[in-house]
Order: structure tokens, then sequence, then C-alpha cells
């Protein structure tokens, strides 16, 4: 007798092939049949997917929810979109290693890592000890973060000495040693900015020798997008990695020349072609998360947070920086206000949802010291901000999800509808990124097939990243399986209402475990972390 069988759907199993109408079996955490069953096959639960897809779970390989994780171990948002995997740890911020050195600076980090006051852990093995501990209702896959390597041996700027890059090494080693699948820079961020190409290729070396990943949030997305993807391709020859360009996309108005994106993605092709095992990714939105304190000059911020408060509050440092913000959300320079969003204030709830246009004048003030006073405030660790940015045209971004070697991501977090996720990250981003990807860009503007758009979803990553056994519907697989009604999928929130989640996905099963059941989530808790190697 089999646990669970979905009876009469229509089965869209990662392929990218056609969707035809089976059954799936399922027996403990595995797939045991895709394919007609007879009538009187014996089951513990039936479920009828009549009219409905049923597809494998699908993997979000840019994720960041490893910052909310702790206070969401549901995973609300995602597995009700059907998310089964995160691949989190990206943009060089990981929620370990921590040490005396960088405890307090993760958990009031650029993206929010909070485990509720509880940061105890120390190595990666302590910190996935603590997830298993807790249990989850999706699996994780983790990239180690390159700026909280450097945040953990005390690296603020450019110098490295020889200690500090040889316990950078350990850790990394360490890690990779308990599971980790490589490593991930953000090299627009601090303190990654900062890192010589040669420090980055000896920590991708230890990568290399277990045949892992290098992920990259690369160094320029505007005018100088070509010279980082040649340092990203010249990281991973030198250190025998696997490489992964993140959210490969290039925001407008911000100095690009013409024709860079189409370049980069030349890089990428001709280097995949002679045998560089490269690819990317990419996002649903126009809009993207971001910390446009990336915008400011290193010599504010070298160092460090409290020197760069004090720098900021000088009327005559502002006026000189104001000329050298060309960098990260270049458009800012140009003008562009009204692009920059603020989607969470601990300090000032009165803007949440405001752009600087609208900030200006409800304070009475330039918005380049709206923002300015607001980067003042969370140098000093008082008031930290979520921003969200207008960055991508309708046209690039259907460019970057019809690649054929981008798969399709989100670059978000998992978050619940109310509580302090709510309150963290108020946008469609959270609660229907992904989904937003069958309602939008395949049912409404037809630029992928639904099975090919679930193909980038499922199989590819996992085939991408080494997920054994995971995203197709196939016997011996693990049984992360949804069903949902393509017709009736809604994405739910909206940038005016954002609290909510989506509608349509009925069934969502992870490791044989139903998580959410007739469209409601379960509570149940059958993650795992996906250990690489």
């Amino acid at each position: 007798m089999f646990d669970i069988v979905i009876r009469n759907g229509w089965v869209a199993d990662g392929t990218g092939n056609p969707a035809y109408p089976a059954d799936v079996a399922i027996q403990g955490d595995r797939i045991a049949v895709v394919g007609r069953l007879p009538q009187d096959a014996e089951a513990a639960r039936v479920i009828d997917a009549r009219g409905k897809i049923v597809c494998p779970g699908f993997i979000d390989s840019h994720s960041h929810s490893d910052n909310t994780i702790l206070l969401n171990p549901e995973a609300q948002s995602t597995v009700r979109q059907s998310v089964t995997t995160e691949i989190v740890g990206n943009c060089g911020h990981s929620p370990a290693p921590l040490t005396a050195l960088n405890r307090e600076s993760a958990r009031r980090g650029p993206l929010g890592v909070d485990g509720g006051g509880t940061e105890t852990w120390a190595s990666f093995a302590d910190y996935l000890g603590v997830i298993e501990r807790m249990g989850t209702s999706e699996n994780l896959a983790w990239f180690v973060g390159h700026n909280t390597l450097r945040a953990a041996v005390g690296i603020a700027g450019e110098k490295v000495d020889e200690n500090q890059m040889r316990e950078m090494e350990r850790l990394l080693q360490e890690s990779m040693d308990t599971g980790a699948m490589g490593l991930s820079t953000g090299l627009e961020f601090e303190p990654g900015r900062w890192a010589t190409t040669d420090e980055i290729v000896r920590l991708a070396q230890v990568v290399g020798e277990f045949d892992g990943y290098y992920a990259s949030h690369i160094r320029n997305r505007a005018k100088f997008l070509q010279p980082a993807i040649d340092e990203f391709m010249d990281i991973v020859k030198r250190s025998g990695t696997r490489g992964q360009v993140s959210h490969l996309n290039v925001r407008y108005n911000t100095g690009a020349p013409e024709g860079a994106w189409e370049r980069a993605v030349e890089t990428l092709e001709r280097e995949r072609a002679a045998g560089l095992d490269v690819a990317a990714d990419c996002t649903p939105l126009q809009d993207g998360l971001g910390g446009p304190a990336a915008i400011l000059p290193p010599w504010i911020t070298e160092d460090g947070p409290v020197r760069a408060a004090e720098l900021l509050s000088d009327p005559d440092v502002r006026a000189r920086v104001r000329t050298d913000c060309d960098r990260y959300w270049a458009f800012i320079q140009r003008g562009d206000w009204d692009r920059v969003r603020i989607l969470g204030s601990d300090l000032h709830p009165e803007i949440v949802g405001r752009n600087f246009f609208e900030i200006a004048a409800l304070w009475d003030k330039d918005p380049w010291d709206c923002l300015f006073d607001l980067f003042v405030e969370a140098f000093r660790g008082t008031g930290h901000v979520r921003y969200i940015g207008r960055l991508f045209t309708e046209a690039h971004v259907i460019a970057t999800i019809t690649h054929p070697l981008f798969n399709l991501a989100v670059d978000a977090t998992t978050a619940t509808v109310d509580g302090p996720t709510a309150t963290r990250f108020p946008h469609p981003l959270h609660y229907s990124g992904m989904l937003h990807y069958l309602t939008f860009w395949v049912r409404e503007k037809g630029v992928l097939r639904l099975e090919e758009a679930i193909r980038k979803m499922t199989s590819m990553p996992a085939t991408r990243f080494g997920l054994r056994d995971r995203g197709l519907l196939r016997p011996g697989a693990f049984a992360d399986v949804v069903v949902f009604d393509y017709e009736a999928l809604d994405d739910g929130s909206t940038l005016e209402q954002p609290l909510a989640y989506c509608r349509g996905v009925e069934h969502v099963l992870v490791n044989g475990t139903p998580v959410v059941d007739g469209g409601e989530h379960t509570g149940a808790r059958p993650g795992r972390n996906l250990r690489y190697g």
C-alpha cells in the first residue's frame, strides 16, 4: 500500500516536456510510481488532482531566507508558492560562521540576519545543528558568505594579513567539510568590495578542492559590467570551481554602455562553450531589494560604521559625497529618486511605502539629506532600513528569464503576513516572487511555456547545483511534489496590499510529508539541510 497517491492530474515532470495525464504514488520520502495506476491500488491518502498541474517542488536557487528562517521555520510565504527547496547564503552574506568580531554586525547587517536574539552558534556546523533541531518546512542548501568570513576575522578594508587569510581559509574549509556547497561574494557591498581578485581566488580554491561552486554578486552591473564579468571568469578559471553569476542583469539609467548586458551574456556563452562550468540566474520583477549604502564612496566606509556616521553628519562631507555616488544604484545620482521606496524602517514607520521625493516633502528636506540621515542612523546601529528599487525594464526582465542559461530565482526572503517578518518585508517579492513567473510571465505575457518555466524552476537548478534526486517527478526521486490549479493561480500580494499569500496552490509535499494541504499550511517541518558532496 502506498502512503499517498495523487490521481488524475496533469504531470509536468520537470523535464520541460508537455504535461501528460498520470498518477503519482509516494512511499515514505520517495516517489514510487509516475504513470497510470490501477483503480484498486491502495493508499493511505488519495489526493484528487483532476484538472490540476502536478509537478516537482520549485527550487529557488538564489534566496536570502537564511536571514528569516529562525523567525519563520514554516517558511510560510515560500512553501505556499510551491517552493520546497531554497539555496541560501548568497551575495556574500551567511548566518555563519560567527565570532566575537562579527556576531553583532551580522545580526543588524544589510539583510537583517535575525535569530530573535538567540545567535549563540559559532561555526557553520553549529548553525546547521540549530536549524536541524528546530526543523523547517522546506529544504535548504547553503553557501558561505565571503563578507561574513571577512567580518569573522576582523577585516574591514583592503588590507589582509596572512594570518587573517589563513583563518578565512580554515573557516571555509570547515564549512565545506560540513556540507556547504561553496562560496558566495557580494562585491558591491561592505566589506567584500575591498577584496582583491587574488584574495577571492585563494578562498575559491578551497571550494575548488571540493568541486564546489563560486556564486557572485559581481562588482558592477552598470558602466563596469564587462570588467566585473571578466573578473568573475578569471576567478572561476584560477580556482577550479563551478561558477554562478547571481542575478545577471543590468540596471537602467546607470551609465551602462549600450549592449553591455548582451556582451556580458556573450562572454558567459563563450566561456561555457569552451568548457568552463558557468551559468546565471535572474529575478521575476522589475523591482529588487538592495542596500543603497553601496552607493557611498569607499573613503566613507573604510574605517568602519562609527566613522562613517561621523563623516556623513558633516555638511561639507555630504556635499562632496553627492558627486561621488555613481555606483550600485547609480540612478540615484541621476535624480531618479522616485525609483527608491522604503520597504521597512525601525524608527520611521511614516516613510514605509514612500519614495524619496515623497519622503523629502514629508520631512521638508532635500532627498540627499533624507538618505544621508537614514544612513547615519543605520551606521550608528539605531535604525535599520529596508529598501526596494525599481531597477529593470520589462524588456530586460523578459530577456533574462527566457535565456537558456538562466534559471529562475527570486532574491528575497521567506516571510509571514503578520509578526516581525511582515513588518520588515511588506513587498510582493517575498510573497509571490516565484509564483509570479507563472501568473504573469507565462499565463499573462506568454514569454515561456508553462512546462519550460517549471523546468527552469525544478530540474534545471537541481542539476546545476548537484541536488541529487530533486527537481524531477520520477520513481526514486525525493517526493517534493506540488499540486496547483493553473487557472486559479493568483499572486495575492500586491504593492497596495502586500501582506497576502498566493492562491491556487493546493498541495505541497516536502520529502513525502504534506506541508500545504487544501491550500493551508499544516505546520509540518519535514525539510532537510541538503549537504553538498
